[in-house]
């Protein structure tokens, strides 16, 4: 079973045993999580989401990303600022997909 969810203003595609990077989330390693705004699964399309359905998924870990650089620079005019960047992500397993 396949289906489309959102979370953390992002959509995923998702099928049982995934395994996704998302948004920070609000849970410890080994907590359930529940995405209630599934957009799509088996083709059936919802408007603007399915009603009864749900993915249910374990999180996996809590990290940081990669950092990235963010560099301003205006020549002539000795202005550089440099900042460093560590996106927060929440590794989430997905275990079950639930369609009414």
């Amino acid at each position: 079973m396949k289906a489309v969810i959102e979370t953390g203003g992002k959509q995923y595609y998702v099928e049982e045993g995934t395994i996704l990077y998302i948004e920070k989330l609000d849970a410890a390693a080994g907590d359930k999580v529940k995405f209630d705004k599934v957009l799509m699964a088996n083709g059936i399309c919802g408007m603007p989401t399915l009603k009864g359905a749900s993915v249910e998924g374990e999180v996996v870990k809590n990290g940081k990303g990669k950092k990235i650089i963010v560099y301003k620079y205006n020549q002539k005019k000795n202005y550089r600022r440099k900042q460093g960047h560590r996106q927060p992500y929440t590794k989430v397993e997905i275990k079950k997909i639930v369609v009414k």
